[in-house]
């Protein structure tokens, strides 16, 4: 298991990598420069917990995420939904990503014919707020609704009633 950005916060039983010296990384890496120090297909679990905004090429880190990967792995990215404050008031943040952003990376989708990138991914699933805790009703609500009907959610009220991250999960596709 990796944990790709990890921060202080590695979780419990990974590698964790990151370049912050004061991180609880196993490895210190900057994670724009590609290859990371891991050879092909060494992982079957990696977390990216709200790193992959602050970096500065996507497809080339989800090409390098697809290298370390092994066949059938599984992906979990989490990243601030563009329509909350903190994806934009963050000055480290680079990109902004909506319900439709990894389908570049999805066989099938309308937007794979893109080819960003020669990886391969199945989109298992995408979720508004995996693991937050919602105190207010109201906010839980919205996030039952969001994930419910995404497309509706994200097209007509998302900048009324914005919530705060995304988590996708991926699982690489390899011959």
């Amino acid at each position: 298991m990796l944990d790709v950005g990890c921060g202080p916060r590695k979780r419990e039983g990974s590698i964790g990598i990151d370049k912050d010296p004061s991180s609880a990384a196993d490895v210190f890496h900057d994670l724009n420069n590609v290859p990371y120090p891991f050879p092909d297909n060494s992982f079957e679990i990696i977390y990216c917990d709200n790193v992959l905004e602050h970096l500065t090429d996507v497809p080339t880190v989800m090409t390098e995420l697809h290298r370390i990967a092994q066949r059938d792995a599984l992906i979990s990215v989490t990243v601030p939904f563009f329509a909350h404050r903190n994806a934009y008031n963050d000055p480290t943040h680079k990109h902004f990503f909506g319900i439709h952003s990894f389908d570049y990376f999805v066989a099938g989708t309308t937007h794979a014919q893109f080819h960003y990138s020669e990886a391969e991914f199945v989109l298992v699933s995408v979720e508004f707020e995996k693991g937050l805790m919602k105190r207010h009703w109201f906010d839980r609500m919205m996030t039952r609704f969001a994930n419910a009907k995404k497309d509706l959610y994200e097209n007509r009220l998302a900048h009324m009633f914005p919530l705060q991250q995304l988590t996708f999960t991926l699982k690489v596709v390899k011959a």
